[in-house]
């Protein structure tokens, strides 16, 4: 009877610690989000490739408000690779979590993980690309159509409405290549200027550099650059210092990422589209949060970017120290 009695009473102190540690584990810190039935937010950030500025940016981002707001983030990062996206954004399906903050690594494919998300009732806020079949919740990122117009007018008002320009695009069919492709058109079609050349470079700067020598080693006359990213630009810079063209062609890129605001301070780049990085991860926090509490959040919400050029020194060294 002692004995029985012994395992009994160690029977129900188990049963107690498990019930215990299951409380505990569905807790969330004092004051943190907490989605329906208490239960502590866990957000799953699926990031293109953090090996960009730019994604880390976010990231950083990210990380910051979750911190602020107590919930949890698990990061993963593709690698510039859509087919490891899509097993990391799974995993996350797999884990439960209570939103996805997903950012393509490229435009293959890019609607999978959100219809997949999507029958897990899990919901998605995409943010600097979208899956045009497949949308998430709500689309943060910059106005890029709007942006690239802003740059292109910049351009052609330095050229004097005159000029061949060369454009380095990013993976194509993403949204920021297709978007800043559209806008920087809609100034070049009002203007006297030719655009002449284009091909991908992928957002990469060593790919920028290779591709820019072969536009001019076939036009030495080309008058302006477009790196649709910053790395590309500087790419391009590079490549256009090594060939001596006279005149020295305009370059100009588009993220505001460090290497292309410090690019800017040094002449290398003459102006470039600063995006506003750190709002947009804010943003996709708490917009996650809200719509795990069922609340409405627009289906897109697009944010300006801010022309930087080489007469904006200060302003450049205001956004190397604390990015918009």
């Amino acid at each position: 009877m002692k004995l029985t009695t012994k395992v009994a009473a160690l029977g129900v102190a188990a049963l107690a610690t498990l019930s215990m540690t299951a409380c505990n584990r569905d807790q969330t810190p004092a004051g943190g989000a907490t989605g329906s039935g208490g239960k502590p937010i866990v957000i799953g950030l699926a990031v293109a490739n953090l090996q960009a500025d730019f994604f880390n940016q976010i990231k950083q981002s990210v990380d910051a408000e979750a911190q602020a707001k107590g919930v949890t983030v698990q990061v993963a990062d593709a690698g510039g690779d859509s087919a490891t996206q899509v097993n990391q954004i799974q995993d996350f399906i797999t884990r439960q979590v209570s939103a996805i903050i997903y950012i393509p690594a490229g435009a293959t494919a890019a609607g999978v993980p959100v219809k997949a998300a999507q029958q897990a009732k899990i919901p998605v806020i995409n943010v600097d690309r979208n899956a045009p079949d497949a949308p998430g919740t709500t689309f943060i990122a910059s106005n890029s159509v709007a942006a690239a117009k802003t740059l292109g007018e910049y351009v052609v008002k330095q050229q004097n409405n005159k000029g061949n320009i060369a454009i380095l695009q990013g993976q194509i069919g993403t949204t920021p290549q297709v978007d800043r492709e559209n806008g920087f058109k809609q100034a070049i079609d009002a203007s006297n200027m030719k655009i002449v050349t284009e091909q991908t470079a992928d957002w990469a700067q060593d790919k920028g550099f290779n591709v820019a020598q072969d536009m001019i080693q076939a036009n030495r006359n080309l008058n302006v650059f477009f790196g649709q990213a910053d790395a590309m630009a500087l790419g391009a810079a590079q490549a256009t210092a090594n060939a001596n063209l006279s005149p020295k062609p305009m370059v100009v890129g588009f993220d505001g990422d460090k290497a292309g605001i410090q690019g800017v301070i040094d002449g290398k780049i003459d102006a470039t589209m600063v995006q506003q990085t750190q709002l947009m991860g804010k943003m996709a926090v708490d917009n996650a949060i809200d719509i795990v509490n069922g609340k409405q959040v627009p289906a897109e919400q697009l944010q300006e970017a801010f022309l930087l050029t080489t007469k904006d020194k200060d302003k450049a060294e205001q956004y190397l120290a604390q990015h918009p």
